[in-house]
């Protein structure tokens, strides 16, 4: 498994043998085209929950963003991540602002304890956040993490939320004040862009 795109094309990512269900690539060329021709990736803050591989966010890291959170509850997966953002960091185009992290632990735990507080609220919620949870995860679970992320700003006003289910799965439940700006399909994987409302 290697980053398709961008400034860290070709390098190599590390997967567990079982566990995770990475992204094909087919979905994840469509997300990152949908996502850069928005602009949405240029020095962003990235998100990357139910990580598993990491891909999506080193992807989003080699595509413009600038700083990344990758949040796994498998020990093993979170190391392997750790190992692939140690690796990248000696890469030649790792740069002196960027940042990323790997946190081992439930994303609900993660999201509960990730509020700003009032002072640094305009600057440290992020851009982009990425959801691709295991498809037997229940869709009020779904639903619930999807609020918080909203309810406690960890999602910028201006960002986006980008989910991946199962074509079979429901449509997630869009948070109060956001919208569901598109949805496309690619094999089994639905992807769908959710983004605030805007004002009329």
């Amino acid at each position: 498994m290697r980053i398709v795109s961008g400034r860290f094309k070709g390098f190599q990512l590390t997967a567990p043998k079982v566990g995770t269900r990475p992204t094909t690539d087919r979905a994840k060329e469509g997300i990152f085209s949908h996502l850069e021709s928005y602009g949405e990736l240029e020095g962003a803050r990235v998100l990357d929950l139910y990580a598993g591989t990491g891909a999506l966010g080193i992807e989003a890291l080699s595509r413009g963003a600038n700083a990344l959170v990758a949040v796994e509850s498998s020990a093993q997966a979170a190391a392997l991540i750790a190992g692939s953002l140690k690796a990248l960091k000696r890469n030649p185009s790792w740069l002196q602002q960027d940042t990323a992290r790997v946190v081992r632990g439930t994303v609900e735990r993660f999201v509960r304890s990730s509020a700003p507080t009032q002072a640094d609220a305009p600057s440290s919620g992020f851009d982009v956040v990425f959801m691709d949870p295991p498809y037997a995860l229940g869709d009020d679970e779904i639903r619930d993490v999807l609020a918080s992320l909203v309810t406690r700003k960890v999602i910028r006003g201006n960002g986006v939320m980008v989910v991946e289910r199962s074509t079979r799965s429901p449509e997630p439940v869009i948070p109060e004040g956001w919208d569901l700006r598109q949805s496309k399909q690619y094999g089994e994987t639905a992807v769908y862009y959710i983004e605030q409302r805007l004002e009329s």
